[in-house]
């Protein structure tokens, strides 16, 4: 049972305006988190300037906020059950403020890097805590699936905006005012947060703290070790160990979880073959859509030459259709089944990802945009009605524990797709730039060999003709990367989509 005394019973309740007040509440916790994952794209160039990060470094700014964030969302979201959900939640609001005044004031690589992993965990106290309040809020099904609706559109909204207010505060202050925005939207949450109910299960049991850190260094040991495989373009044996040992960690867990009396997880669950395939595919729209974003934000700036305002307007047309289409999402359900909706979901994803793979250097830039629509729409559906799918088989007292579970499959996902496709697109761009030294270019330094904004700082000091074919072969060298990039994401959908098909009719 919840701390609210509504009876579970036919007519299940309307929602009234308290609850619909309280939805929008909560949008501004999910706005903060959702753009903080893409705020730093557009910064990275200004961040390679300032901070000169290696490639690992850079990367590891730009995904350890995921990884952080994945490897605690399950327990933040077990926790926020036991001592309240609004509690929790307004806890992780503050401190995740004071993590981005920290990451705002960084004077080095390592410290933004540690900030990045402040905001990550505080992160993954915010999410299963909002899409948990959600999950309760609203115990109708329609008005609950329409409300998933809301939230995964302010979600995409705030992915997509955020590159566009980095633009703007970018083009009048220095790289960190992007990390201050949470300043403003955490006074206006607190100052409306007396608007929300709190819930959490009165008859929890103990939380296992033995469970918690199986799973936290589980989670962490398996995804740091896979990581380093992919930067390193190796399969060392440390990054093995690594994996190997996270495997036995998680296996421990879920033995346990089968044994105790206060589980973390209902592995009872995953029985279900849809519940499973539908995390899978959360994942996998979330790894191809994070990981392309992070070249497109290259590509518009890097390769096009566009300011970072302007590469953040291009954003708008995007952002408003995948918002409309998230909200839209739950009234397509009157003609066509969730299943067929989450699939057409991944194909228009596909339709997107193919159209990135015919870019080029001089490619009329509706290409670009029309990608993005379908890349961002595609996700919107999948993630609107496959969070709903998945919180709304759960009993209510366990809304924390099943968001968690989802947000750590969709945030598992990000992370894993800037890191994998991010590290085989700088290790395909960095065996192009050391192929470059034969063709006739005499003067490649490391940094351009690493990264494209490397190139470009290193074609700055050259003379005129040197730096232009520096830049051409550095530009060639990444749009290959580019290239392969959503190649490999397109497979990975049309095999996710066969998976999914098969698993949806058991």
């Amino acid at each position: 049972m919840e701390t609210d005394t509504t009876l579970l019973s036919s007519p299940i309740p309307r929602a009234g305006r308290r609850e619909w007040i309280g939805l929008a509440v909560l949008t501004l916790p999910t706005l903060l988190v959702s753009m903080d994952a893409t705020v730093t794209y557009l910064a990275i160039p200004s961040l390679s300037a300032s901070l000169k990060p290696t490639g690992s470094q850079l990367l590891w700014i730009t995904d350890i906020f995921t990884f952080m964030e994945g490897g605690f969302l399950i327990i933040m979201g077990v926790l926020g059950d036991r001592i309240g959900r609004k509690r929790l939640l307004t806890i992780g609001f503050v401190l995740f403020s004071l993590a981005s005044v920290m990451a705002a004031f960084a004077g080095s690589a390592i410290w933004l890097i540690a900030a990045r992993a402040v905001l990550g965990i505080t992160g993954a106290i915010i999410l299963p805590c909002t899409l948990s309040l959600i999950r309760s809020m609203f115990r109708d099904d329609r008005e609950r699936t329409i409300a998933f609706g809301i939230y995964t559109a302010c979600y995409a909204g705030g992915t997509m905006l955020g590159p566009l207010l980095g633009g703007i505060l970018l083009t009048h202050f220095w790289w960190g005012s992007v990390f201050l925005i949470s300043v403003p939207l955490m006074c206006l949450f607190l100052f409306a947060s007396g608007l929300l109910t709190e819930y959490r299960d009165v008859d929890a049991r103990q939380f296992s703290l033995t469970s918690a850190v199986l799973l936290l260094t589980g989670m962490l040991s398996a995804t740091g070790g896979i990581k380093h495989i992919a930067e390193s373009g190796a399969f060392q044996w440390r990054a093995l160990l690594s994996i190997a040992a996270g495997v036995v960690l998680f296996s421990v867990f879920v033995r346990i979880q089968k044994t105790i009396r206060n589980p973390l997880v209902n592995l009872h669950l995953f029985s279900i073959p849809a519940f499973g395939a539908t995390l899978a595919t959360l994942f996998l729209s979330l790894f191809c859509w994070s990981g392309l974003y992070l070249f497109i934000a290259q590509y518009l700036q890097l390769v096009r030459g566009l300011a970072p305002m302007q590469a953040g307007l291009l954003t708008l047309l995007p952002a408003a259709i995948t918002m409309a289409g998230c909200m839209f999402a739950p009234q397509i359900l009157r003609w066509i089944s969730r299943t067929v909706t989450i699939i057409i979901g991944n194909i228009i994803m596909l339709t997107g990802m193919l159209m990135l793979t015919q870019l080029e250097t001089d490619t009329h830039l509706f290409l670009l945009i029309a990608a993005c629509t379908c890349l961002s729409l595609g996700c919107g559906f999948i993630v609107t009605l496959g969070i709903d799918l998945i919180v709304s088989v759960a009993p209510p007292e366990q809304a924390g524990a099943v968001s968690g579970i989802s947000e750590s499959s969709t945030t598992f996902g990000s992370a894993l797709g800037v890191a994998l496709l991010g590290s085989i697109g700088t290790a395909i761009y960095h065996s192009h730039m050391a192929a470059a030294k034969t063709s006739g270019i005499s003067v490649i330094t490391e940094d351009a060999r690493n990264t494209l904004g490397g190139a470009l700082a290193a074609s700055l000091q050259l003379p005129a003709e040197a730096g232009a074919a520096l830049l051409v072969q550095a530009r060639a060298a990444f749009l290959v990367s580019f290239h392969s990039a959503a190649l490999i994401g397109s497979i990975a959908i049309v095999m996710m989509v066969l998976v999914f098909s098969i698993a949806a009719r058991k």
